[in-house]
């Protein structure tokens, strides 16, 4: 397995991105992908076209027999394997694959959670954390799809609390077998799986992981949940009575399920990205398509400055996002330089990689799950009434986009997540996040500075804008000090704020990195001013919650001076990139 970038020389620190200035070689974009990425988005998008297409009625319809040996297909091509290694039936490629897949897939959310179950949460707990015995009993019939996997985390009283799980494995009096009684909900795949990583607490304590088969007898799976959207996805209850599982199918070690299942959520954030992608970029070019065949007042719609603005604002936003998830998974990969699966820790560097880069798969996940709901909210807007009506694309896209705020942890859970994990890397002493704050309060002290400034105008947004997350966690833990996880309305202003910063460097440091003065640049240019003036919004919302009075007054002029800019003429650059979108019919930069 080769990494992304085999010339990456530094390693960088998961949230570092707050306090030190990343460059253009160290950032990985879409244009760094290889004539092999390449070539496997292909092969993703001619299966997707020919094979699902098609099919994507019935699919959504609740033709289950359908929908798998449509996954199967897909196994032929590879694209269930993408990371497994070969000598277990998989393609043993690296991470960009995945996410080139991931994106081409997730077109659309029905056969996308198919898929995307099965071979992410649905193999990657085994692929990770699995013994030989069990990789080579399992692995090749989860790459041909011979097996369909599935995740058995959430319970019924559970659902962001997993670790309050009731599900129960007791070890025989014989102990050669764990006995596993509980139920889980919402099972993607639960009505067809034949393979479930299932999640249960041994003796009613310690939370672990088991590989289950249906075959083992006592498995049984709910009714087909009556769902908002991705109707032609498998949802259901699984249910756990007296299942009798050999012990050489724990999972990993007894009392460690939460590694398994952190680490895997982590993956899953990342893929998010790419996935969410895919289902925005094809909602636009809908909307681009419809813009331009239907006519109000005597013209095309798509020459009307509020749809304009639509379609660019549409664009912009799924341009951040494409930044930000491919700057992460240059981050991870950068920590999987000459990484193969022969190696003997093969598995656990994999995850310590991703462990590093958790709070921006957090961000990853929120930013694509709601960057998406943007955008299919847009596309039901410029379809006027027909985006209400099912014979419409964008009404179906409408409703399965909602659920990926859920998908991997809430929204509400990653926000919290984001901010905490560097707080907790900043009181271990791996971030520098004390030492930044300091910096920035001396830098506040001595008043603004009369030298003259070479930094270009954008470049300065961002350093203010990371500025002003560095005064947001000074004053609100000296506020709140070991207690501040306690105030999740401050965390989760935090952490938008922080995600703001993140999107904002990761769209300058890609056009710069691409020396475009084109769409790209324009996107960019719209995005930085309004990421700022976001950021001032969320920051007077966490500083009047952590001051009051005078310190409120001093903090509001110290904000003030980070967050003033001089504006671009939005308008114009977004009809500008609304022009170029409507000329090529797609999402381009």
């Amino acid at each position: 397995m080769s990494t992304s970038i085999t010339d990456m020389k530094v390693k960088r620190v998961g949230g570092s991105f707050l306090i030190e200035d990343h460059s253009v070689a160290e950032t990985y974009t879409p244009e760094d992908l290889t004539p092999e990425h390449l070539a496997i988005k292909r092969a993703a998008k001619e299966f997707f076209d020919k094979e699902v297409v098609p099919n994507l009625d019935a699919i959504v319809a609740g033709d289950r027999d359908l929908a798998v040996s449509l996954v199967r297909k897909g196994a032929e091509l590879g694209l269930t394997a993408v990371l497994v290694p070969e000598e277990y039936g998989g393609m043993e490629l690296d991470l960009a694959s995945s996410m080139v897949v991931s994106e081409e897939i997730g077109r659309d959310g029905n056969f996308g959670g198919w898929i995307g179950a099965h071979s992410g949460i649905g193999t990657l707990p085994l692929l990770l954390f699995g013994t030989e015995a069990q990789k080579k009993k399992y692995l090749p019939r989860l790459s041909t799809a011979e097996l369909i996997g599935a995740y058995a985390l959430t319970e019924p009283h559970c659902g962001s609390d997993s670790l309050a799980a009731k599900t129960r494995a007791d070890l025989s009096e014989d102990g050669t077998h764990y006995v596993l009684n509980g139920t889980k909900m919402w099972i993607t795949n639960g009505g067809v799986a034949d393979l479930f990583t299932v999640f249960a607490k041994v003796n009613g304590e310690q939370f672990s992981a088991f590989l289950v088969e249906r075959a083992f007898g006592g498995v049984t799976s709910g009714k087909e949940e009556h769902k908002m959207g991705i109707k032609g996805s498998s949802t259901t209850a699984v249910y756990l009575d007296n299942v009798k599982v050999p012990v050489e199918n724990l999972l990993g070690e007894i009392g460690r399920g939460h590694i398994i299942a952190f680490n895997i959520l982590n993956l899953g954030r990342l893929k998010l990205g790419p996935s969410t992608l895919g289902g925005a970029k094809f909602v636009l070019r809908t909307s681009i398509a419809y813009a331009k065949q239907r006519k109000a007042f005597g013209a095309e719609i798509a020459k009307l400055g509020m749809i304009k603005h639509k379609l660019a604002e549409m664009a912009i936003r799924i341009f951040a996002t494409e930044c930000i998830s491919f700057r992460t998974e240059g981050l991870i990969s950068s920590y999987l330089e000459g990484f193969s699966w022969a190696e003997p820790e093969a598995a656990k560097r994999m995850m310590k990689a991703v462990e590093e880069f958790a709070t921006e798969c957090s961000m990853v996940k929120v930013q694509g799950s709601e960057m998406l709901d943007y955008v299919v909210d847009e596309g039901v807007q410029i379809h006027g009434g027909n985006g209400y009506h099912q014979d419409y694309a964008v009404e179906r896209a409408y409703r399965d986009s909602r659920i990926n705020r859920i998908f991997e942890g809430t929204s509400e859970i990653n926000r919290l997540l984001a901010t905490g994990m560097m707080l907790k890397r900043a009181m271990a002493g791996r971030l520098g996040l004390v030492k930044a704050v300091k910096g920035l309060m001396e830098e506040v002290l001595a008043g603004p500075s009369l030298a003259g400034d070479t930094v270009s105008e954008e470049r300065r947004l961002v350093s203010n804008a990371k500025k002003i997350g560095l005064q947001l966690l000074g004053v609100a833990f000296e506020k709140f000090g070991a207690a501040l996880d306690k105030e999740q309305e401050v965390v989760a202003g935090i952490s938008d704020v922080l995600m703001e910063t993140f999107a904002m460097e990761s769209a300058l440091l890609r056009v710069e990195k691409m020396g475009s003065a084109g769409t790209a640049s324009d996107m960019a240019a719209v995005y930085l001013r309004d990421g700022l003036t976001r950021i001032d919004g969320f920051a007077r919302t966490v500083l009047a919650g952590c001051s009051e009075g005078d310190a409120l007054r001093t903090n509001m002029v110290v904000l003030r001076r980070f967050a003033k800019f001089e504006p671009v003429n939005a308008i114009a650059l977004r009809r500008s990139i609304a022009d170029r979108l409507i000329v090529s019919g797609h999402y381009g930069v």
